[in-house]
């Protein structure tokens, strides 16, 4: 058995780009992101994938997590203030994951068609786990395309994606069709909520190959970020004979 997570936290830019409520109710960056570090250090779970970390955060987390493996992928596209100026040191956007053993690299890419959104993929003893973000906006499918292709060539032990995938799970399963896509209890929050109830949705997604999901659930994390925090068990598959 495994537990995983995974938490879009919301970068400040992007916040203040596009007049998210984080900025209005936490106007001091730096107590938001203590913030965010107290949750992800209280949490269990074994591998935690977070997207949108500044910077500032990343650095946040590694004080923070001394016993914890945390590798990040730096994107290339640096955000970029359009309506005021950034509260940070570091501004330079990461995927990052958390977990409690060591880990392997296997690859830190942004995808082709968006320098601000990409794949970070470790491999422990026990399975292959990746983070990532989509872009959505109909550069999706090509997008779940790459994630289907870079995990093809990991079929020795299972594979968990994590992350914000920008779309609906039905997409996700279509394109990785041997896949589970982790579905919440019908009664669970949207991963993405707004304040107009019609507008939330599902888009932060975990996908599992060659585990079983006994267990999903998705928790609100207040106004800490715009997207709240998905977590399931996994009961991993036994490796292959050789």
């Amino acid at each position: 058995m495994i537990t995983v997570a995974t938490w879009n936290v919301l970068h400040r830019i992007h916040a203040d780009n596009w007049g998210e409520e984080a900025p209005r109710r936490w106007p001091n960056e730096a107590a938001r992101i203590s913030a965010v570090t107290e949750w992800v250090a209280s949490r269990s779970e074994q591998v935690i994938a977070l997207q949108e970390v500044s910077g500032d955060l990343l650095n946040s987390l590694r004080i923070a997590l001394p016993d914890r493996t945390v590798p990040y992928f730096r994107y290339p596209r640096m955000p970029t203030p359009r309506r005021t100026a950034a509260e940070l040191t570091e501004p330079a956007e990461y995927l990052v994951l958390i977990l409690d053993k060591p880990a392997r690299p296997l690859v830190a890419e942004a995808f082709p068609d968006d320098p601000g959104k990409g794949v970070l993929a470790v491999q422990t003893d026990e399975l292959v786990a990746v983070a990532t973000h989509l872009s959505g906006r109909g550069r999706t499918n090509g997008q779940l395309d790459r994630l289907a292709a870079l995990t093809r060539e990991h079929t020795d032990r299972p594979v968990v994606l994590l992350g914000d995938f920008n779309t609906g799970r039905d997409a996700v399963a279509q394109h990785l069709p041997d896949f589970t896509v982790a579905i919440p209890p019908e009664d669970a929050p949207p991963t993405r909520p707004r304040e107009r109830a019609g507008r939330s949705r599902t888009i932060d997604h975990i996908v599992v190959r060659g585990a079983r999901i006994t267990e999903v659930g998705v928790e609100i994390t207040g106004d800490r970020s715009d997207h709240n925090f998905v977590h399931a068990a996994l009961a991993l598959d036994p490796p292959p004979r050789i």
